[in-house]
């Protein structure tokens, strides 16, 4: 078991380092194939031991080695979320590997979203259609059973947040209600339970501005897709233990 969430935890590393690529290139419509990465300071292309996640930039300090422009910490801090994340998934369904790697695909998808709402306020749709498409693709031949189930949670959850969308255009987006709808697909009844834990979340956040920045704070456009990203999170390891708590 332990080389093989070792083994996930590397998954994890890479996947996050193609993650924030994805999230850079695709609302610019850049091509993910090609070329190679390269410095957004000043284009220098950047070579392939200095792409490795995280150790690179411990090694090189934060800083470009072409030109010593700061390094966002973004980088190794995603590749790290991720590859941390894809362990405790493997462990969480160590006897469900469908299961198992439905989520990695979910928590990819979430890292992608959630770098692209903070940094371009947009959650793309094809993120969330190459995401959709995959965990079908794998719940379809090995949860048949399960996908009214699926099908229900992403109905309901889509239907919920376009509702508040109508009342409350400016606080959320279209966007919003389809990454919802995708995220009841991934997770089907446990849902419920991620999305309370995102509106909790955000709900908190909201009033720690309110209380630091006063009435100036309603001004501030604050993205809601890292909310339900993280949401998502707290549902895929605990969202089916916390509904059976419940209805128990």
């Amino acid at each position: 078991m332990a080389a093989i969430v070792v083994i996930a935890f590397v998954g994890g590393l890479v996947a996050g380092s193609f993650i924030t690529a994805v999230a850079y290139r695709l609302p610019l419509g850049l091509s993910l194939a090609g070329p190679r990465s390269q410095c957004p300071a000043c284009g220098a292309q950047i070579a392939a031991y200095d792409n490795v996640p995280v150790l690179s930039w411990l090694l090189l300090r934060g800083r470009a080695r072409c030109c010593g422009v700061p390094i966002s910490p973004r980088y190794p801090l995603t590749e790290l979320a991720l590859g941390v994340l894809f362990a405790v998934t493997v462990v969480v369904y160590w006897d469900e590997p469908a299961e198992a790697v439905i989520g990695l695909v979910f928590l990819t998808m979430l890292a992608a979203i959630t770098l692209t709402d903070l940094e371009q306020r947009i959650i793309p749709n094809k993120i969330l259609l190459v995401g959709a498409v995959l965990c079908l693709a794998i719940a379809a031949p090995t949860d048949p059973g399960g996908l009214p189930e699926r099908a229900i949670a992403a109905a309901a959850s889509g239907f919920v947040f376009f509702v508040v969308a109508l009342a409350y255009p400016r606080g959320m987006g279209l966007g919003d209600v389809k990454l919802a709808a995708t995220m009841g697909l991934f997770l089907g009844r446990a849902v419920a339970p991620a999305i309370l834990a995102a509106l909790l979340i955000g709900s908190a956040v909201g009033l720690a501005l309110i209380a630091r920045h006063g009435s100036g704070a309603r001004k501030m456009a604050i993205p809601f897709g890292p909310f339900l990203a993280l949401g998502g999170v707290i549902g895929l390891l605990a969202g089916d233990e916390v509904v059976d708590l419940y209805l128990g």
